[in-house]
C-alpha cells in the first residue's frame, strides 16, 4: 500500500510537469498507468546516448528519463545510461539499437541518412521547423507516424525526447563573409546541413561530439557546429575558433530521438510503455526550457568574458543557402520514395504555419524582442 501511494505521489507530480497535456491524457489515467506498472514484472535496460556527459541537458535528458521511469514503476523498469563511448561510438548508436547490444539509444536521425535520407525529418532540416513547429508536426500533424514506417525497416521504435530549440551557426577560426570564402573550408557538420555546406563549397566532415576539440587543435577542420553556447562553451570551442555565427539555420529545431528496440518495446507490458512515452515527452517540454535558461547566460560568457566575436551570416550566404537547401530536398525527393513520402507531409505543413509564424510570432519578435539592447553581435 505504501509503494501504490507512493507512485501515486510520483505520478502526479509527472502530471504536474505537462507530461499529460503533452500526451493527450489526464492525471487520473497517468496514476492508473503508474499504479499498473508496479505490479509488472522486473526488466533491466541499456541506453546509449550519442554525448558526451558532460553535457548536462543532452545527455543527461537519458537519465532523467531513466528516473522517472524508475520511481513511476517501483524501481521494477531500469534502464542504464551510457555516454558516448562507453559501449559504441557517438554515431553508431543506431547500429547498437539494430544489433540488440543495447535496448535504446538517445540520438539523432540524421547522423544516419546513410541509412535512408527520411531519417533526416525525425532531427531537423536546412531551413525547417523550428522547436514547436517540429513538435506539432511530429505529434499532431501526422510526422511521427510516417517516421514510424521508416524505422520500421531498421526494427526500431522511434519516440521524440527532446528539442535543443534553434542551434547557433558554428565556430569559424577566420569570418566567413561570402560564399566565396566557403570554398574548401573544412568544416564539422553532420545530417542535411552538411550535404548544403558541401554543395556551398566546403570540405564536410561528419564527428561525434567527443572528437571534435581535438580535430580543431590539430587544425583537421577550420570550422564546427554542435548546438548552442550552454553546451558549445563546454565543449570549448571558442579557444581555438573564435567567431561565433548565427543563425544555425540547418538546425532550427532539433530534435532528439529515443530509438527504441522494436524486440525489447514488444516485450513490454503495456503500462510500461506508456510510461516510457510519457517520460520522452515529459523530456520534450523539459530540455527545451532547460536550454532557454542556460544558453542566454553562456552566450553572455562567451563574448564577454571569453573575447568571442558574435557574428550573423550575410544575406548572401543565407540566399545561397536557402537556394541549395530547397533544390536538394526536391531532388531528394525525386530519387528516393521514402523521402518524397514523408517530405510532402513535412512541407505542406512547414507551407502552412510559416506564414502563420511570419505574421503573429515575426511582428511580436520584430517588435518587442528589438525592446532589449543587443551588444553582443559583432557585425
Amino acid at each position: 500500500m505504501r509503494r501504490r501511494d507512493f507512485v501515486r505521489k510520483a505520478a502526479l507530480g509527472t502530471a504536474g510537469a505537462g507530461v499529460v497535456s503533452a500526451c493527450g491524457g489526464d492525471a487520473g489515467t497517468v496514476v492508473a498507468t503508474a499504479e499498473a506498472a508496479v505490479q509488472g514484472p522486473e526488466v533491466s535496460w541499456r541506453l546509449a546516448t550519442s554525448f558526451p556527459p558532460s553535457l548536462d541537458i543532452l545527455h543527461g535528458a537519458a537519465e532523467r528519463i531513466s528516473e522517472r521511469i524508475s520511481t513511476l514503476t517501483g524501481g521494477r523498469f531500469r534502464i542504464r545510461v551510457y555516454a558516448a563511448g562507453e559501449i559504441v561510438p557517438p554515431l553508431q548508436v543506431m547500429d547498437a539499437v539494430q544489433q540488440g547490444t543495447v535496448q535504446a539509444g538517445l540520438t539523432g536521425g540524421y547522423y544516419y541518412i546513410g541509412k535512408s535520407p527520411a531519417l533526416a525529418f525525425d532531427s531537423t532540416l536546412p531551413f525547417g521547423l523550428n522547436a514547436r513547429q517540429q513538435s506539432a508536426w511530429l505529434l499532431h500533424g501526422g510526422g511521427l507516424e510516417l517516421l514510424e514506417s521508416v524505422y520500421a525497416d531498421f526494427g526500431i521504435v522511434p519516440i521524440p525526447a527532446g528539442n535543443t530549440g534553434t542551434q547557433m551557426g558554428g565556430w569559424f577560426r577566420e569570418p566567413v563573409n561570402s560564399v566565396q570564402d566557403l570554398q574548401g573550408l573544412r568544416m564539422r557538420i553532420p545530417g542535411l546541413g552538411g550535404e548544403i555546406m558541401a554543395r556551398l563549397g566546403a570540405s564536410v566532415q561528419v564527428l561525434g561530439g567527443p572528437d571534435i576539440y581535438p580535430a580543431l587543435e590539430r587544425g583537421a577542420i577550420d570550422a564546427t557546429e554542435w548546438v548552442g553556447p550552454y553546451d558549445d562553451e563546454k565543449l570549448g570551442f571558442y579557444q581555438i575558433a573564435p567567431n561565433y555565427y548565427l543563425p544555425g539555420w540547418w538546425e532550427p529545431g532539433l530534435n532528439a530521438i529515443l530509438q527504441v528496440s522494436r524486440a525489447a518495446y514488444d516485450q513490454l507490458p503495456d503500462p510500461y510503455r506508456e510510461l516510457l512515452r510519457m517520460a520522452c515527452h515529459e523530456s520534450m517540454v523539459d530540455m527545451l526550457a532547460r536550454y532557454d535558461v542556460e544558453n542566454p547566460k553562456a552566450l553572455n560568457r562567451l563574448v564577454n568574458e571569453h573575447g568571442v566575436s558574435l557574428r550573423a551570416y550575410s544575406d548572401e550566404i543565407l540566399e545561397a543557402a536557402w537556394r541549395e537547401s530547397n533544390a536538394f530536398l526536391e531532388e531528394q525527393a525525386a530519387a528516393d520514395t521514402t523521402f518524397r513520402t514523408v517530405y510532402e507531409s513535412w512541407n505542406a505543413y512547414r507551407m502552412e504555419v510559416f506564414p502563420y509564424f511570419a505574421g503573429n510570432e515575426q511582428h511580436y519578435a520584430r517588435f518587442a524582442f528589438n525592446q532589449v539592447p543587443n551588444p553582443l553581435i559583432t557585425d
